[in-house]
């Protein structure tokens, strides 16, 4: 596993808990900055960008850090990375105008103290390359090579830019380059038990995706709306049922995993419900029970963020000592 190598600490300042600028070198020795994103529109904790993380298998991207009120390098926190991480903060900065509110979500969890205390890591998405990098490639490359070129001349069809996946690659930027840098910098703890990944859409096709290849790194997945589809249509498409296959052989145990799934019923979520029956038994034939339905949901970051306490209290939930 490639490591990174740090050259400075975060500096804690001990009175207010506030991170300043951290500035670190990787062993390709480009410097990683991490600013404070003051003028960012949250209404809870502190955000943090690295404008650029560089990485030996992705595009270089933003990665956004959100740390909870109160928190200090004393203690020790609970990771839940989260894609898409430009939509899921600030609504005033998002192309929709819509966000997950996950400042406000965790803050009150946490308060209650019905969740452990974590902080959150969200790499941004590309857009021009964002379905790509979360395709699952391994049931992708299962289908025939005639299937797959058929289904990239759909893309291009859809103007959509899919010509290759980069996926397996995308995981590994998250389990070799961007969990040692947060590990590092941040007092998490690092083990699987407190390691979770969230995403919706194709977001939810590579939390799903991350739990099946890395189960030794991720002991929790959310994938809301899942985008079981792949691509865009439902007719003749063989690639929900590389999906089933593919999760039949490598979902992790469900004694020491959690799995959660959920979808709306509007917009494009409509799409997805005549797969859910076959999700379910899928789930519950490996010990998992969560596939739940939202009535009247769509497909967006404003349905996502109504229900975001439910996967959150599911996967991070304080454990009765």
């Amino acid at each position: 596993m490639r490591s990174i190598i740090l050259l400075f600490f975060v500096l804690i300042l001990s009175s207010c808990g506030e991170v300043k600028q951290s500035n670190v070198e990787s062993e390709s020795n480009r410097e990683i900055s991490v600013a404070n994103l003051k003028e960012a529109n949250i209404s809870s904790g502190q955000l943090f960008r690295i404008q650029k993380f560089p990485s030996e298998f992705i595009e270089d991207r933003a990665v956004d850090i959100w740390l909870p009120d109160g928190y200090s390098q004393d203690q020790k926190y609970a990771v839940l990375y989260m894609h898409d991480g430009q939509m899921l903060f600030d609504s005033t900065s998002t192309w929709n105008k819509q966000e997950w509110q996950v400042d406000e979500v965790a803050s009150k969890l946490m308060k209650s103290n019905k969740v452990q205390e974590f902080i959150v890591v969200a790499p941004h998405n590309i857009s021009e390359i964002r379905h790509s990098d979360y395709f699952p490639q391994k049931p992708f490359e299962s289908l025939p090579k005639k299937t797959q070129d058929s289904i990239f001349a759909e893309a291009k069809q859809n103007n959509i830019s899919f010509t290759k996946l980069n996926s397996d690659n995308y995981l590994k930027f998250l389990v070799e380059e961007l969990k040692p840098f947060i590990d590092s910098v941040y007092p998490t703890y690092s083990k699987k038990e407190s390691t979770f990944v969230m995403g919706s859409s194709m977001g939810g096709l590579i939390s799903m995706y991350a739990i099946c290849e890395y189960p030794e790194i991720f002991g929790g997945a959310a994938c809301l709306s899942t985008h079981w589809i792949g691509t865009f249509t439902n007719e003749n498409n063989p690639i929900p049922n590389a999906f089933f296959e593919y999760m039949k052989a490598h979902l992790p145990d469900s004694n020491t995993h959690k799995l959660y799934f959920d979808y709306g019923t509007e917009t494009l979520d409509a799409m997805y419900l005549s797969y859910q029956s076959k999700v379910s038994s899928l789930l519950e034939s490996k010990g998992y029970v969560h596939n739940l339905k939202y009535d009247g949901a769509a497909h967006d970051e404003r349905s996502w963020a109504a229900r975001l306490d439910v996967p959150i209290s599911f996967l991070l939930r304080k454990e009765i000592e």
